[in-house]
């Protein structure tokens, strides 16, 4: 299911500059300013440079359409935030949610009216990159690669130091401000469902388990007395906005749920890739400085490599998962798409299954 990846979903409000972790990534053999990056965005742009491929603009939406045919997004994957915890929070409320759509190895964020669309990719030398694509008609536009602001945010102690993502459920107000004194959560797999999803919109069925999607707090003193019964077990949200602006009308609950187990796991596939790499280059220094055979492999760094290798699969494996208290079921076709995607064995078995 998972390959290495992934997009922007936090502000910088929520996370202290870490310049410890941002200088070590600028220092070989990371150097991730100035280091060719290696993932689906860097090989569309070279396809575009080149002629082959052409991305067409399309009024409201600009460039998403084409986008996300080029890069194998599926439509079916959109989710929607209203809460304003992200790099274009002007655009964001919600009336105006910014919707994200993923796969395998890219993210791509998009607002309505919004200048630039923000990408995240997989990246095979630098864990993740992170981009922006200007929403003015161009007949080459070029994906501008973020190598500074995004850092800031995005590789903090809570992405473990390498170049990775959050996702947070906070208590979001009417016009989309967290209300940041009354507590947020970081979301993976591991969360229980009651702390999932403020300032998200949620469609889907979940039966008598209660989330926070759906909500614009009132109560800002103590939204927990004010509940969230009215966003339970929402199916249509065209009450809520003007969904005819989105690609589709669904923030499908069955996505959500796959976009926070995979976010976490590529921020710790980015983070093996880093501190391997960082600890093979320690070793091959120390060994030059003390004149020890090249292949001479130090204890300390078996041991780094070990433990960012354990940390990684024991998420694959879903240790921590939360337990559901009963079935839940998307709006959008999403679940379907995403299980027929596989691969399957020889008995028709995949990884992708629900």
């Amino acid at each position: 299911m998972l390959r290495l990846a992934l997009p922007v979903v936090v502000a910088c409000a929520f996370v202290a500059p870490a310049a410890a972790q941002i200088d070590g990534l600028e220092r070989p053999p990371i150097s991730y300013k100035t280091a060719q990056a290696e993932n689906v965005v860097a090989e569309l742009q070279k396809k575009i440079a080149t002629g082959k491929v052409r991305l067409m603009y399309a009024g409201d939406h600009g460039y998403l359409p084409a986008l996300l045919k080029e890069l194998g997004v599926p439509q079916s994957s959109q989710i929607l935030v209203f809460s304003k915890t992200s790099f274009q929070r002007e655009r964001i409320g919600p009336k105006t949610p910014r919707a994200i759509y993923f796969s395998d190895d890219v993210y791509v964020g998009f607002c309505l009216r919004g200048d630039v669309l923000e990408l995240s990719a997989a990246d095979t030398k630098l864990g993740t990159s992170f981009y922006t694509l200007d929403q003015e008609p161009a007949d080459r536009p070029e994906f501008l690669r973020q190598r500074d602001s995004c850092l800031t945010c995005h590789a903090s102690s809570a992405t473990g130091g390498a170049p990775g993502h959050l996702v947070r459920s906070v208590f979001t107000d009417r016009h989309g401000m967290p209300i940041l004194g009354a507590g947020a959560y970081r979301v993976d797999h591991s969360s229980p469902f009651k702390e999932r999803w403020g300032g998200w919109y949620v469609t889907g069925t979940h039966g008598k388990q209660a989330h926070m999607g759906n909500w614009a707090v009132e109560n800002k003193r103590d939204p927990a007395a004010e509940g969230n019964e009215q966003g339970q077990n929402v199916t249509d949200l065209k009450s809520r906005f003007t969904v005819a602006s989105y690609l589709t009308p669904h923030s499908d609950l069955v996505a959500l749920m796959v976009y926070e187990h995979q976010t976490e796991a590529h921020n710790r596939i980015a983070r093996a890739l880093i501190s391997t790499r960082q600890a093979l280059h320690y070793q091959d220094t120390l060994n030059k400085e003390l004149k020890e055979p090249a292949d001479h492999r130090w204890e300390s760094v078996a041991r780094r490599i070990e433990s960012a290798g354990d940390q990684l699969a024991k998420y694959l494996l879903f240790s921590g998962e939360a337990k559901l208290e009963g079935a839940v079921a998307g709006t959008s076709d999403f679940a379907k798409q995403f299980a027929a995607r596989g691969p399957f064995d020889k008995e028709g078995r995949s990884l992708r299954a629900f």
